[in-house]
């Protein structure tokens, strides 16, 4: 079992979405063991991309960020990551398919609607950025071997 950290960026809370994007998360399989609503401070939004800082986008990025609020989540499974990142989607609403959740619901690429770890280790940072060890419950699923 692996984790990848996502958020539901303020596009998607804005245009009330969350529910049917949890969905497609928890009917892929992933198990949300840390799930929160957060306002992020300029702070957090740029510790979270510190990776871009400097780059032309940085500051739109951060401002799409903290211009409202944000649904983080722990979510865990097998490949957690590479599974993750096949449902959102790639980056450029122009190449993320039909079927994804950027795809379905992206349609411009600074307003993204959707992070989700790009690997095992940005999982680990970007987690223990957005929650303590406290607010993730690793529960006993029922479902266990059925996905």
């Amino acid at each position: 079992m692996s984790r990848c950290f996502a958020m539901l960026k303020p596009g998607i809370v804005n245009r009330r979405l969350v529910g049917e994007v949890i969905q497609r998360i928890e009917k892929k399989g992933l198990k949300i063991v840390g799930l929160k609503m957060v306002h992020p401070t300029r702070e957090l939004a740029e510790t979270h991309y510190a990776e871009h800082k400097g780059k032309p986008f940085f500051d739109e990025l951060v401002d799409y960020l903290v211009s409202g609020p944000v649904v983080a989540m722990v979510l865990q499974g097998d490949d957690s990551v590479v599974l993750t990142r096949k449902l959102v989607g790639k980056t450029k609403p122009t190449e993320a398919e039909p079927g994804t959740i950027r795809g379905d619901y992206c349609s411009h690429t600074n307003r993204n609607v959707i992070h989700a770890s790009d690997s095992d280790e940005s999982a680990e940072r970007e987690i223990a950025l957005w929650f303590n060890e406290s607010e993730i419950f690793d529960w006993k699923d029922c479902e266990d071997g059925w996905y």
